[in-house]
């Protein structure tokens, strides 16, 4: 520490090319913090899904339906707790850029499946005895203003009504929150029994089943006992692990995390050559300065912590600021106004960047250290 003012003495010398330097870096890590803010937003469903639960979907495709009486007969198979079944509504709220996740569920048996669901025992009842009745995530609600008591529109895009009716209307009668910060609260659910004796065609048909199993560890077996129970039947199914059926999803609009991770490399291996750069014209611009320090007793090992602490300073006041400002705007919202059900800079992503600021000072500045390190004070001031 007690060369720091000297370090910062060369840090000012050039200040143009220290200043552009440390925006570069500035950026590199906002981007950074931003992506892995966004990779976390489609990815975070995945790493909170139960590992007790199963999906029971379609062997063809999630849009292939299945009768409504296959969770009694999955109940039936050893190794299975419970099972409830839930739809996709796709409709739109008022316009269609106004798109979330619409599920006509049956209310007490969704909750008893999701426990991380915290909705007040009053809601919970009013749900229970309002037909029209549905509740909404606490995200979903305030992004569209929403309060309970409130009749929400929707719009079908593929669930008409009898009659050819698209527009249904809902009692909002509750607002639940998450257990967890990485719980999904941008759902809007309502009543299978409301939805099934209105809607226009497919009676008795739901979308997908989720299923709580005894023992997670099994979880293969008792997915291939399922699938082996509807075998051959016109609705052949496919179990798997709650978490993959959500990665699926994700995975609809492509591999999410090898997309973040070739845009960060590319940013991050640009920056190192910017850093490098910068710290190769620092020494060489200095060489007879290092020279004299050495000839006033200066050890080789001090002037390579001279140059190396001077890539870590720049390095660090770069990407702790852009790090700063990464979650500053993150904090100001989500970019997409509510589409990501999850938008935050986890904590891990915080340390991997702390971490990324050693690594990126350490390459950008050890061969220039090492050449500091390695003149010769006769040679230098020969030059």
């Amino acid at each position: 520490m007690k060369y720091l003012y000297l370090i910062w003495s060369n840090l000012k010398r050039k200040k143009i090319r220290t200043i552009l330097t440390l925006l570069s870096i500035m950026v590199a890590f906002m981007l950074f913090g931003y992506l892995g803010a966004i990779k976390q937003g489609f990815s975070q469903g995945v790493d909170v899904a139960g590992l007790d639960r199963l999906v029971v979907r379609h062997k063809i495709s999630i849009i292939q339906l299945l009768p409504q009486s296959y969770e009694s007969r999955i109940e039936q198979i050893e190794g299975v707790e419970e099972a409830v079944h839930q739809t996709w509504f796709g409709g739109v709220y008022q316009k269609p850029s106004n798109f979330f996740a619409q599920l006509p569920v049956n209310p007490g048996e969704y909750l008893e499946m999701y426990p991380e669901f915290l909705i007040s025992e009053a809601e919970k009842q009013a749900w229970l005895s309002t037909r029209s009745g549905a509740i909404a995530g606490r995200k979903i609600a305030e992004r569209f203003g929403w309060k309970v008591g409130d009749r929400i529109p929707i719009n079908a895009t593929i669930w008409t009504k009898k009659g050819g009716e698209v527009t249904w209307e809902f009692d909002l009668v509750g607002i639940y929150d998450g257990a967890e910060k990485g719980t999904d609260t941008t759902q809007f659910l309502f009543r299978y029994d409301f939805f099934d004796e209105a809607r226009q065609f497919g009676q008795g048909l739901v979308g997908w089943y989720s299923v709580r199993i005894s023992d997670p560890s099994k979880s293969a077996e008792i997915a291939a006992l399922i699938d082996a129970e509807f075998a051959n039947s016109p609705a052949e199914t496919k179990s798997e692990a709650e978490g993959a059926f959500v990665q699926g999803f994700a995975d609809q609009i492509g591999d999410i995390g090898f997309i973040m991770t070739a845009i960060i490399i590319a940013v991050f291996f640009t920056m190192l050559l910017v850093a490098g750069n910068t710290m190769a014209y620092a020494v060489r611009e200095r060489t007879n300065e290092l020279a004299m320090l050495k000839a006033i007793g200066f050890s080789d090992g001090r002037v390579l912590g001279l140059v190396l602490g001077e890539s870590f300073v720049l390095t660090g006041i770069g990407g702790a600021l852009g790090l700063a400002l990464a979650w500053l705007m993150v904090s100001a919202g989500d970019p997409t106004n509510g589409a990501l059900p999850f938008f935050f800079i986890p904590v891990n992503y915080l340390l991997i960047g702390v971490f990324l600021v050693g690594v990126m000072a350490l390459v950008a500045g050890i061969l220039p250290a090492l050449q500091a390190q390695r003149l010769r004070i006769a040679d230098a001031l020969r030059r």
